[in-house]
């Protein structure tokens, strides 16, 4: 067996027995990289500094930590010290945080090592990660198809064995969605339960830090190191998820799982349904009690969740004034100075924005104005609690929920890039979870007829993360997915 293929707990295993040394797995990885990402340009920048500190690591007489030794690619969406941190945008192009970002520097302190930034959709706004200052990632299992998006660096990354386990950050989908498109596991806590503390803001309401691997195990490793009270993050909760080390495939004889009949109906293609149903039959087989749930609001999730983040962006990104850190432009196109501070802004803002970022911007501050606030973002919040409700009504007659985590497989890269509501509409059975602050993620579970990874989303009531990642580990087995790109 590779290194590549082993997976964080066993490599952790192998590095504290001797068996291999942080060294050696670093340049494994590193190697690997510099080989496949040329094509797949899911790697961003490499952290330079890694392997003096895997060799430090090696060097240390106690292994502790649950993490010790593995390598982790970073989002960019997440300052590191002393590693560019630009969230694949101009405006922060060559930005290198002065300190780490809390959840980071947790998977430090249990052992890992940062082993590079991952490419992402600028400042996390998009589901195809094509809208990047380093150009668009490519899908492992397809190179002329998307890896879904904000974090499709790190699904891409973790799914092509460049690196055994990844950070994204989820607003809207942003882990699910391309841990479904990339066949790998992708887990969105509870909203507060990780702090986001040294995260680039998009929508502060919604952000949320999250592991990708290989399996439901090392998600839930990554995920135990980064569950922590954090005083520097107002919106970080007391830690109330149980233990995730040592989970264990539960019994699901009597277990009620709830199906919303909304996530089922309209677009869903034949390929997605059919490996949904035949998890669904595999369930009923080992005695669980599969129900249907109503979840009336679902309809109006994507509406209420742009009108949201778009409002609540606006806000955060109105600090990229080319004044205090980031992209400053002084002289206009004919290399003459800007005459007035107005000028200076706005060639500084519309250089170093993209224009989907652009986009959300101007629909966020059109929704705040004064004259539209009641009518479409207090209007937004008032729905958005409805669909919070919903769940709740839900979760009093299932101990959890399984739905798509998409209508379809991976599509072509190109293909909705000027379309922005086909775009958006790609978060259609992600975005509910992500306005009700739910812990949820997506668990490859088969192929479609072109060979493609099809994801099963599950979603708990909030802080029972423990049990969302048993119930992962069972339909984990049940399914068998072992399958790997070719590129593996």
């Amino acid at each position: 067996m590779q290194i590549h293929e082993m997976g964080v707990k066993a490599t952790v295993q192998a590095l504290k027995e001797r068996q291999l040394s942080c060294k050696e797995v670093t340049e494994h990885y590193l190697k690997r990289s510099e080989k496949l990402n040329p094509n797949l340009n899911a790697i961003v920048c490499a952290n330079e500094d890694v392997l003096v500190q895997a060799e430090a690591l090696d060097q240390k007489k106690d292994k502790d930590g649950i993490l010790f030794g593995a390598p982790i690619a970073i989002k960019d969406l997440f300052c590191t010290k002393g590693i560019k941190s630009t969230a694949c945008s101009n405006i922060l192009n060559n930005f290198v945080p002065p300190y780490t970002a809390t959840c980071v520097s947790r998977l430090q302190n249990e052992g890992a090592l940062i082993l590079s930034k991952t490419n992402m959709d600028e400042f996390a706004m998009g589901s195809s990660n094509e809208v990047s200052l380093f150009g668009a990632c490519k899908n492992p299992w397809d190179q002329t198809r998307v890896p879904g998006g904000s974090s499709g660096g790190s699904a891409a990354a973790v799914s092509a064995g460049l690196a055994p386990a990844a950070l994204g950050s989820d607003t809207g989908g942003s882990i699910r969605q391309p841990a479904s498109f990339c066949g790998v596991v992708g887990v969105k806590p509870t909203y507060g339960s990780v702090s986001r503390y040294g995260m680039i803001a998009f929508a502060s309401s919604l952000d949320q830090a999250g592991p990708m691997a290989n399996s439901v195990e090392d998600c839930a490793l990554l995920l135990e190191a980064m569950i922590a009270k954090d005083s520097k993050d107002a919106t970080n909760a007391p830690r109330k998820v149980g233990p995730l080390i040592n989970l264990q495939i539960p019994s699901i004889k009597g277990r009620r799982l709830g199906l919303p009949k909304q996530y089922f109906e309209g677009e869903l293609s034949e390929g997605v349904h059919s490996a949904i149903d035949k998890i669904i039959d595999l369930l009923k087989k080992e005695g669980a009690e599969l129900v249907e749930i109503d979840l009336p609001h679902t309809s109006f999730a994507v509406p209420v969740y742009y009108l949201v983040a778009t409002s609540e962006a606006s806000s955060n990104l109105s600090r990229y004034d080319g004044i205090r850190y980031g992209l400053r432009v002084e002289k206009d196109d004919e290399g003459l100075p800007v005459k007035d501070l107005h000028e200076f802004y706005s060639i500084t803002r519309s250089k170093g924005f993209g224009e989907e970022v652009q986009r959300r911007i101007l629909l966020g501050t059109f929704s705040l104005s004064s004259g539209y606030f009641d009518q479409f973002y207090l209007k937004a919040c008032q729905v958005r609690r409805k669909i919070y409700c919903d769940f709740q009504e839900a979760f009093k007659n299932c101990d959890a929920l399984l739905a798509p985590v998409a209508t379809h497989t991976a599509f072509r890269l190109g293909e909705k890039i000027s379309d922005p509501m086909a775009m958006y509409y790609n978060d259609v059975y992600t975005t509910a979870a992500s306005l009700s602050g739910l812990p949820a993620m997506s668990l490859p579970i088969g192929l479609d007829q072109q060979n493609l990874p099809i994801g099963l989303q599950i979603m708990s009531p909030p802080f029972q993360e423990d049990k969302m990642l048993e119930l992962a580990l069972k339909i984990e087995e049940l399914a068998s997915f072992k399958e790997k790109p070719n590129v593996w």
